[in-house]
């Protein structure tokens, strides 16, 4: 029997530009609005947002599991089978197809099938982080969904996750989990020094000042993914909060990463990634020297907050 066929790099990063799928990326981005928001508003509050975020899984987005009073239940975009799974910890499974459809329609759809499971909910409706939102019960502009383009952005994001568990792992201060956040269409990863920040000035779009405030209550190091728009194509993105003196000189890798005065971090295109013979190690290179540039600039306390990878102990009988 022949040996399988390798994939290569292009196969496994597949392309994702912009331009080609900016209508069904519009959509998605409020329909996972609508998601992350049910989760926002039933999930008991965890610092830093962190009770709001979507996770990877090998077919999609996940809520993880919500408390509902002595039930749990979980909502999952599946961009194999293109539907959107909710099923609760009684064995009650229901099903909506992600095909061309409004927000308004998704919306409706889905606060109705939770109703029938039991589940009653109410959210604010206005998107976040988006120009000139318009609530998702009125929204019927926004209703493309390609199913080539919705499983693309699933495979870049499965390796992004992939990588940035592996770089999170050498890591034993606190740090958040790889997570997506829906606001703002990201994957990222954030490392904490310990120490209080100075407070966020705020001014995200269509965000309140003291959602960001506590976002940002402590010094950070974060980068993650992020799918683009119209004047930047996707992108791998790693920046400190607050900015040390030096951090925009600061020498990282590869050679194709830079410091964006436009977006205020460093980011190294998705391309360069994606057409590297190793992209692995080309995207740990870049998270890791950004943030050797933010830990060494803020002295941070390294030798208490990494480790080798070498941390569990084993313990004899």
């Amino acid at each position: 029997m022949a040996a399988p066929a390798q994939s290569t790099s292009i196969d496994v990063w597949p392309s994702l530009s912009f331009s080609e799928w900016q209508d069904t990326y519009a959509t998605l981005h409020l329909w996972t609005q609508v998601v992350g928001k049910i989760r926002l508003a039933l999930a008991p509050q965890i610092n830093h947002w962190w009770h709001s975020t979507l996770y990877v899984t090998p077919r999609g987005l996940t809520t993880s599991a919500i408390p509902y009073g002595t039930r749990i239940f979980e909502i999952r975009f599946d961009f194999v089978a293109h539907q959107l799974c909710i099923e609760t910890s009684d064995g009650i499974t229901r099903t909506i197809p992600l095909a061309p459809r409004s927000v308004a329609d998704f919306y409706e759809a889905l606060i109705s099938t939770l109703s029938s499971m039991g589940i009653q909910v109410r959210i604010w409706t206005t998107p976040q982080e988006v120009a000139e939102p318009v609530p998702f019960d009125r929204d019927n502009d926004h209703a493309a969904y390609d199913p080539e383009y919705a499983q693309r952005f699933w495979r870049v994001i499965v390796q992004a996750d992939r990588v940035m568990k592996i770089f999170r792992a050498g890591f034993v201060g606190k740090s958040s989990p790889v997570h997506f956040f829906w606001g703002s269409f990201d994957l990222a990863v954030t490392r904490f020094s310990s120490r209080v920040a100075p407070e966020h000035p705020g001014g995200v779009p269509n965000m309140a000042d003291w959602v960001t405030r506590e976002a940002y209550s402590h010094e950070v190091s974060s980068c993650g993914f992020w799918p683009g728009n119209a004047s930047v194509e996707p992108v791998f993105y790693s920046y400190a909060y607050p900015i040390p003196e030096g951090f925009k000189d600061y020498a990282v890798q590869p050679e194709a990463a830079f410091y964006s005065q436009q977006m205020g971090e460093f980011i190294l295109p998705y391309e360069a990634v994606r057409q590297a013979d190793d992209p692995d190690a080309v995207l740990l290179a870049f998270l890791q020297s950004t943030y050797d540039a933010a830990a060494n600039l803020a002295r941070w306390d390294r030798a208490a907050l990494e480790s080798d990878g070498n941390t569990f102990l084993s313990r004899e009988s």
